[in-house]
């Protein structure tokens, strides 16, 4: 992996001498936890920090998905507490509060980059093209069949449409603790049931419900509480699971995965950044304020992970499948970091 070396490093290098000489720190190292998602561009960040800046110890990356890493970040101020929380998506007013709660009120949002949500199978298996309906006609609790919404009869996807292979329904998806699973909900269960006239004629709970309740028939639904290591072993192990990836982890993994088309379109960068593959999303990290000057580099982390040298065109974030900010995103998300711009202030 290449070592940072440019303009940013003497940038950085001059506001590092502040939290040098903080006294009386708890622990020198910054402590990440969060989206398994943005897991990997924050350890290759990490690293690359640690190479960059040797006065400051590399920090320490964790998972436990979005709403897990949001659960640590809002336990309070002190060492005892992670400084920094990784997201698949923007944190919710309701999180806000805890942290509010729990005295973290400095909470700067750091937008950095974006991410597709794919469906993919095993290399020697069928391949599918697939839209958002035929997902939620295969998970779905009820659906609707002549006019009546029944339990869920399909045990094979091609029973839902002609076009889809002959093969078992299993579809392996994040648990709730992952951001992933909320962009999966909104951007294609509900898309995909609003489609269904029986559907779109409900109301408000009602519709949303109709849309997000899942059957629960053994082994149809998979739900993963951890990464998507572990959704690939599922895979491996059961021939005709699809399952649900980022973009960048099939990246990784394209000796053993094949991905769906969504609504007929391949996702790649390119398809993400125009906005023409439909599952995508922006990914975040988020800064506890208090901690700036107490930890040792926090704040020139933040700036360091953002810079164009590290997650730009081109970068070792880029390499590893980070779709990047546009230059005018990038400029405004330096500036949020510089004057500590607060969310929700």
């Amino acid at each position: 992996m290449r070592i940072i070396n440019s303009t940013l490093g003497l940038a950085v290098a001059a506001a590092a001498t502040l939290s040098v000489a903080t006294p009386s720190l708890a622990r020198d190292n910054i402590q990440i936890a969060g989206s398994s998602t943005v897991l990997p561009f924050s350890s290759i960040a990490a690293e690359e920090f640690g190479n960059t800046f040797p006065q400051f110890k590399a920090p320490v990356v964790g998972s436990g998905g979005t709403g897990g890493g949001m659960r640590q970040f809002c336990q309070g101020v002190g060492a005892s507490t992670i400084d920094i929380a990784n997201a698949s998506r923007a944190m919710k007013s309701a999180e806000i509060e805890s942290c509010h709660a729990a005295g973290v009120e400095k909470i700067i949002e750091v937008k950095i980059g974006y991410d597709g949500i794919v469906f993919a199978s095993r290399r020697d298996k069928a391949e599918f093209k697939l839209e958002p309906r035929h997902i939620w006609a295969a998970i779905a609790r009820q659906v609707p069949i002549d006019g009546k919404m029944i339990d869920n009869p399909y045990g094979r996807w091609n029973q839902i449409d002609k076009s889809l292979p002959n093969q078992q329904i299993t579809l392996v998806i994040p648990a709730s603790n992952h951001g992933t699973r909320e962009v999966f909900d909104e951007k294609v269960l509900i898309e995909g049931c609003k489609t269904f006239k029986e559907i779109a004629k409900l109301e408000g709970d009602a519709q949303t419900e109709a849309c997000l309740k899942l059957r629960q028939d053994s082994g149809t639904v998979v739900e993963i509480a951890g990464d998507y290591t572990e959704t690939l072993a599922r895979l491996q192990a059961q021939a005709d699971a699809v399952g649900v990836f980022g973009l960048s982890f099939y990246e990784s993994n394209l000796d053993r995965l094949q991905i769906a088309t969504i609504d007929g379109v391949t996702a790649t960068q390119e398809t993400v950044i125009s906005g023409e593959y439909p599952v995508s999303r922006p990914l975040f990290f988020y800064v506890k304020g208090e901690h700036i000057g107490v930890i040792p580099g926090l704040i020139e982390f933040a700036q360091f992970f953002v810079s164009d040298a590290v997650s730009g065109v081109d970068s070792p974030l880029f390499e590893a499948g980070l779709i990047p900010l546009s230059d005018d995103e990038r400029a405004q998300v330096l500036s949020n970091i510089k004057n500590r711009k607060v969310v929700g202030k």
